[in-house]
Order: C-alpha cells, then sequence, then structure tokens
C-alpha cells in the first residue's frame, strides 16, 4: 500500500470518527429540544390547573345571578386545561 492510499485510509478513518461525534452531538441537541418543549408544555399545563382553581373559586363565591356567566368561563378554562393536558400526554408517549 501506498504512502498515498494509507495517509487517505487514515484520514477517511477519522472523518468517519468526526462524523460520529457531530451524529451524537445532534441527538443530544435534538433530544434537549423536544425536552425544552415538553417543560414548555408542563408550564402551559400548569398555568390552565391554576385558571381552573381560579375559576372554581369564582363559581364557589359567585351569587346566584353571577352564576351562570362564571359556569362559562369555568367550563372555557376546563377546555383549555384538558386540551393541554392532553397534549402533555401526547409528548410522553
Amino acid at each position: 500500500m501506498s504512502d498515498r492510499n494509507a495517509y487517505e485510509q487514515k484520514l477517511r478513518a477519522q472523518l468517519d470518527e468526526l462524523q460520529a461525534e457531530v451524529d451524537k452531538l445532534k441527538a443530544r441537541a435534538r433530544r434537549a429540544e423536544a425536552e425544552a418543549r415538553i417543560d414548555e408544555d408542563l408550564e402551559r399545563l400548569e398555568a390552565r390547573r391554576e385558571d381552573m382553581r381560579r375559576k372554581l373559586d369564582e363559581l364557589r363565591h359567585a351569587g346566584d345571578e353571577a352564576w351562570g356567566d362564571i359556569r362559562a368561563g369555568a367550563e372555557d378554562a376546563w377546555r383549555a386545561f384538558h386540551e393541554s393536558l392532553e397534549k402533555a400526554r401526547s409528548r410522553f408517549k
């Protein structure tokens, strides 16, 4: 084998090793991005849960006349909370 061929094979092997490292870094970056999206979903879910808790408190303290209006807001909050929960569940599958 000539020096040229040996040198070319050596560089090709080094390039392959470097590409493997790049691939590992890309995989880590994708995992980190996915975890960040999950964290965002969980934060959104917590905010929706807190909205639902506030609506429940409003319902508890509302007079008979305001109850119907507050109920509609509570149902909207419940739907938003449920949608956020389903989105978070789908990310964990």
